[in-house]
């Protein structure tokens, strides 16, 4: 069911938590925006991240988010970058139709260090490494993944290149962070975050609009030739508006997803579809956790006993699972 967007200031119906997918027939458009606050409250709040980790971590969740909610079937997204950075791990799942589970894994005393040298930006704290994006069908499907250089790029410029070389889809996208300090009412002072994004890719009717120019040809010869390729009119337009596009426009919700999507397309005329919501959803439980253990041996078991019980703690939601030997002797 769709829907034209309206607009006159802020809607009452600016959806926070939820992805909008948009069309802009006029130029071939299509793309999904979103803003996060609540969700990523509950993700970041249970871990004790430094700032600038929280912030690298929101800016994945966006990109997932964005990515994983175009899936047509059951199954999930997960996206993960491996690095020689500060921030070694980035880990964040979507599951369909509407989960998402993140965490981060980083070295305290180098993030520090950088906070103190001015060097805790995106890019440096990731390093070099990789990035992939693996799409997972179930257990009787097999996995379709696409690895890309991270080699001291933002996570923006890291998921174009990936689009470049392994989707040959025109897309172009914008993420933003912010952590909002807010007064209540009995005068205590709490940090809120916000996220937002929004992702295009141009998808005309004929193919041979969408082709893209070469990659950058590196270390080619002076004398090489090099053959390059004009962008659609209309595709160029769209990356030149989502340019003009502000991270406070991506995270302000008195401005909101259908109010930007108006701003950027109005003249070009814009539909929305229906908004649809995104929770903070792990997967972990007891029976899965217990399954994992049931399937060690009695001495492995025997030897990540602490105090008498086996703990296992879930990396994703921070929940703690107990259990005792006694738990895992079959019957006779």
């Amino acid at each position: 069911m769709s829907e034209h967007i309206a607009f006159t200031g802020m809607s009452d119906t600016d959806p926070i938590d939820a992805v909008v997918p948009y069309r802009v027939d006029a130029l071939d458009a299509r793309g999904r925006a979103v803003m996060v606050g609540p969700m990523l409250d509950a993700i970041l709040d249970r871990h004790d991240y430094p700032e600038p980790v929280a912030r690298l971590l929101g800016e994945m969740i966006v990109l997932t988010v964005l990515l994983g909610t175009s899936l047509k079937f059951e199954g999930k997204f997960i996206v993960q970058s491996q690095t020689d950075g500060p921030v070694s791990l980035l880990v964040c799942d979507f599951a369909t139709p509407d989960g998402v589970r993140a965490y981060a894994r980083w070295d305290e005393d180098a993030v520090e260090a950088a906070q103190k040298a001015g060097t805790d930006d995106p890019a440096s704290l990731l390093g070099k490494g990789t990035l992939a994006l693996t799409v997972d069908q179930g257990a009787y499907m097999q996995r379709y993944q696409g690895i890309v250089q991270l080699d001291g790029a933002s996570l923006e410029e890291v998921a174009r290149n990936y689009f470049r070389q392994s989707e040959q889809i025109p897309t172009e996208l914008r993420l933003a962070v912010a952590r909002l300090t807010v007064r209540g009412d009995d005068g205590d002072v709490r940090n809120h975050w916000r996220a937002g994004g929004i992702l295009a890719q141009f998808l005309p009717d004929a193919p041979e609009r969408a082709r893209m120019s070469d990659l950058h040809p590196g270390d080619a010869p002076d004398d090489a030739e090099i053959h390059e390729l004009d962008e659609d009119d209309a595709w160029q337009e769209v990356k030149a508006l989502l340019d003009t596009v502000s991270d406070d426009e991506l995270v302000d919700e008195s401005v909101g997803v259908h109010t930007l999507l108006y701003r950027l397309f109005h003249e070009r005329g814009v539909t929305v579809n229906e908004a649809g919501p995104v929770h903070d959803r792990c997967t972990c439980s007891r029976e899965k956790v217990a399954g994992v253990l049931q399937s060690l041996s009695p001495e492995e078991r025997a030897e990540s006993l602490e105090d008498g019980e086996i703990v296992v703690k879930c990396e994703f939601c921070s929940t703690v699972y107990r259990f005792k030997l006694s738990d895992f002797d079959k019957p006779n």
